[in-house]
């Protein structure tokens, strides 16, 4: 070999080792290890960490679904043959349920048998799944029989749905069963076969008359006591009849009970716990019973006619039992609209009853208020006759609400804005929501109803303020007050202005409004469709003559209480009344409330006897407080409230002085508003603001959400509007600055 070759030789030599030199070997086990990488082994423990998913069990081993039964009945047996499908959901064998509490007299599957074992009183297959199944079960009862009646009982498998055909000798047997519903009945070549659909899983008892004697043997046999309550509903155009029917089995079973309709009306429905089926013939109604040996039955049937619009006279009848050996009845009746009834003073076979009387059960069923009531019992075929003379009346709208007083004090600033507060005495039967047209551009700031906070709901066509919330009903008037700001036109040096009350749907008897004009401008001419309060008498004097329980005829405060009562008046430091305060007396662990009406006068009752504590609170004074010991005797007390913060409590200790009823009797008079009002108006000026405005000011100093300049110093100026009727209060006047 030449050195040309030996070379080349020793450099393919060389550059292996030196590669395998420079590749990097992990350490080595001993004998028996294997080395990985530690990306390979990271895998592998992902690999170990997985664990496989588990078998999915079904929840059961396996269901029957369907279960059909056809029946037949031979002298004392009866046979049914039963083909259950079903399904084995598990791997293995399987015990599936089949019958409970059942004389099993053969089970097969596919024409090979079926093994079946006894679990208690249970037959229970040993089926292989998974898989779907269908067996045949020959199951024998014996048939009990009785005079005039043959029965079994028939096991049911628990399958999803199970039918039934029964076959039962005799033709136009009358079949029943315990649990279930009779789909379909025929008789033909003297048998009788109904369809069922039965009670999966629960043994139905399975009953027939046998008819071994003559029908009208055992219809003598049958005894029947019934009771009879009817409602008579004057309609429209109609004349209903709602008639609760008690029947009472005294002997026999009857397995119908035959209903005489009165002459004219149409049955529209009959309901009953134990009706089975009914039948119209004629002028009677044939009421099918579910289990004739049941001893009551009770039956609601509604039957209509109609009748003449407008007033008539009627002659109406009630539903009657012809088989009955006794009858007694009750009649009420209702109307309506707006309507009177009047009948003859005598009836023959009716008796007047009050109404108060009348079963609870014909009370339920009214809707309107009962009118007259009747009692009677049957002594013929026929029950009585009812003749009634109805007259009818148009319908008239009432009010739902009424506001007996509005004051509205008004806010004018130099930018024009005006900030309004209105205050509503309102007697509420039924409205939820006063409605409230602000003017253009105004929002509203506060709602309080009967010293609550409110929250209004804004609408396209005005703002609602809610009247009534849950919990409260009130049986007298209460105050409503809003306050809204108006932002109008700014005042010039001279010029002319116009203010408008929003309008309301409700009627106002009279609106009291104060306006309010800063200093720096003087106002006059005014006009709208208001009048001047000093043209007018003041309209707190009449509220207090007409419309609040303590004033008398001729305007005077005298106070009339009660055992058991406090009563009393508020006024402020001027002698003003206060409406809308509130009065609580607390005492032997009670608390009895009182609000004052738009005289300022409250009437408390059953205050409990002892020491109590008697507080009158009103926003924007100070609260007072009275201690007295009470002891049944009539008191009077009267508080006078002054101008403060909410939080100050002003304890007064004088004695409250006790009423003598008797001396009110014999004439006592009291010091009246119109003695303390020349005296209020010769201390006043004409143009004074009053307490009203001080109040609307305070409050929109640190109470309302708005930022304005409150005017401080200025007139205000009266005016009237009574009887406002769905209108806005609009003033008009002429300013000049000063």
């Amino acid at each position: 070999m030449d050195a040309k070759a030996v070379m080349i030789a020793a450099v393919l030599v060389v550059q292996p080792l030196a590669l395998a030199a420079q590749e990097p070997r992990g350490p080595q086990g001993g004998a028996g290890t294997v080395t990985l990488t530690r990306t390979d082994y990271d895998r592998l423990l992902d690999l170990a960490g997985r664990r496989p998913p588990g078998p999915d069990n079904p929840p059961v081993p396996a269901a029957l679904t369907r279960a059909e039964i056809r029946v037949r009945v031979n002298g004392t047996i009866a046979r049914a043959s039963m083909q259950v499908d079903g399904e084995v959901f598990r791997n293995g064998t399987v015990k599936v349920p089949l019958l409970k509490g059942a004389t099993l007299l053969d089970a097969r599957t596919a024409d090979r048998p079926l093994p079946v074992i006894a679990d208690g009183d249970t037959h229970v297959a040993l089926l292989s799944g998974p898989s779907t199944f269908t067996a045949t079960l020959d199951v024998g009862s014996p048939v009990t029989m009785a005079p005039g009646r043959g029965s079994f009982t028939l096991p049911v498998p628990p399958a999803g749905s199970a039918t039934a055909t029964i076959d039962v000798p005799g033709d136009q047997t009358d079949v029943h069963i315990s649990a279930g519903l009779v789909l379909r009945r025929a008789s033909a070549n003297g048998r009788t076969t109904i369809d069922a659909t039965l009670d999966p899983g629960t043994a139905t008892q399975v009953w027939w008359s046998t008819h071994d004697s003559v029908p009208t043997v055992a219809a003598r046999d049958v005894r029947l006591l019934t009771d009879v309550k009817t409602l008579v509903s004057i309609g429209e155009a109609d004349v209903r009849l709602v008639t609760l029917l008690d029947v009472t089995v005294v002997q026999g079973e009857p397995s119908q009970i035959d209903v005489r309709i009165p002459s004219g009306y149409e049955v529209s429905s009959v309901s009953g716990a134990s009706l089975d089926r009914t039948e119209t013939q004629g002028d009677r109604i044939a009421l099918f019973v579910s289990n004739a040996a049941q001893r009551r039955h009770q039956f609601l049937i509604s039957l209509e006619r109609q009748s003449a619009a407008g007033s008539f006279k009627m002659e109406t009848g009630f539903p009657a039992v012809p088989s009955a050996q006794r009858e007694t009845g009750e009649a009420a009746v209702e109307g309506v609209g707006t309507l009177e009834v009047t009948s003859p003073s005598e009836i023959p076979g009716l008796r007047r009853m009050d109404v108060r009387e009348v079963d609870p059960a014909l009370v339920s069923a009214a809707r309107q208020s009962l009118l007259s009531a009747f009692r009677y019992q049957r002594t013929g075929d026929a029950p009585p006759l009812l003749a009634l003379d109805v007259r009818r009346f148009p319908d008239a709208g009432v009010l739902a609400a009424v506001a007996e007083r509005a004051v509205a004090t008004t806010l004018l600033t130099s930018e024009g804005r005006a900030l309004t507060e209105v205050t509503l005495w309102i007697r509420n039967r039924a409205q939820p929501f006063l409605k409230v047209a602000l003017p253009s551009g105004a929002s509203m700031l506060s709602v309080e109803v009967a010293g609550a906070p409110a929250k209004p709901v804004e609408g396209r066509d005005g703002t609602r303020v809610p009247l009534l919330r849950p919990g409260f009903r009130p049986d007298g008037p209460y105050a409503v007050t809003f306050v809204y700001l108006h932002a109008g036109t700014p005042f010039g040096k001279k010029g002319d202005m116009q203010m408008t009350l929003p309008k309301m749907d409700l009627p106002v008897s009279v609106v009291e409004w104060e306006l309010f004009v800063p200093d720096r401008f003087r106002a006059d001419r005014f006009d709208g469709n208001v009048l001047a309060a000093n043209l007018v008498e003041e309209p707190s004097t009449a509220m207090a003559q007409t419309g609040s329980a303590g004033a008398s005829a001729g305007g005077a405060y005298q106070p009339s209480a009660l055992p058991g009562q406090i009563i009393g008046r508020i006024v402020d430091q001027t002698g003003m009344a206060l409406p809308g305060a509130t009065i609580v007396a607390e005492g032997a662990g009670q608390r009895r409330t009182a609000v004052t009406d738009v005289s300022g006068t409250y009437v408390m009752s059953q205050v409990p006897s002892g020491p109590i504590a008697v507080t009158s609170r009103l926003q924007g004074f100070n609260a007072v407080r009275r201690s007295l010991v009470y002891d049944q005797r009539p008191r009077q007390v009267d508080f006078v409230m002054q101008v403060g913060a909410l939080s100050e409590t002003v304890t007064v200790n004088a004695e409250a002085p006790v009423i003598d009823t008797r001396t009110n009797e014999a004439g006592q008079t009291f010091r009246t508003r119109d003695e303390i009002r020349p005296a209020q108006k010769a201390a006043r000026q004409e143009n004074e603001p009053s307490m009203n405005v001080q109040n609307l000011q305070r409050r929109a100093s640190g109470v309302l959400p708005v930022r304005m300049e409150v005017p401080r110093a200025g007139s205000s100026h009266r005016f009237v509007k009574p009887l406002v009727i769905d209108e806005e209060t609009v003033v008009t006047f002429r300013y000049k600055r000063r």
